[in-house]
């Protein structure tokens, strides 16, 4: 039930794609998620600002899941995040936002989790 959309400033290959898709689906098990329900969406090249500039490369997660998880999940998450940036576009930690979102409703195949 996660949904990880993931905004890049920088190009992203489509071989950058597949390894960044990769990571975050063993990423999500940190919040006790299963990749087989895990849907991601990238996008490179996005005009993102950080602190009013733009002259570093700079990324963004938007991680939503069905219920919570703990805070220290929520860390472990980020850090992951922040290690992937760095791994496979060169985004250095302190221009990666990551943002949790949590609902209670979520609906699949016609019906609802």
């Amino acid at each position: 039930m996660p949904f990880i959309h993931a905004k890049f400033s920088t190009p992203v290959s489509k071989e950058q794609e597949l390894v960044l898709k990769e990571r975050m689906g063993d990423a999500i098990t940190l919040l006790n998620k299963s990749e087989r329900y895990l849907m991601v969406e990238i996008e490179g090249e996005r005009r993102l600002y950080f602190g009013g500039r733009n002259d570093e490369p700079i990324a963004f997660f938007d991680v939503s899941l069905l219920h919570a998880a703990d805070r220290a999940s929520y860390e472990k998450l980020t850090a992951r995040l922040c290690a992937i940036a760095l791994e496979v576009l060169s985004i250095r930690g302190e221009n990666v936002y990551v943002k949790f979102e949590e609902t209670e409703n979520w609906g699949y195949n016609s019906f609802m989790f």
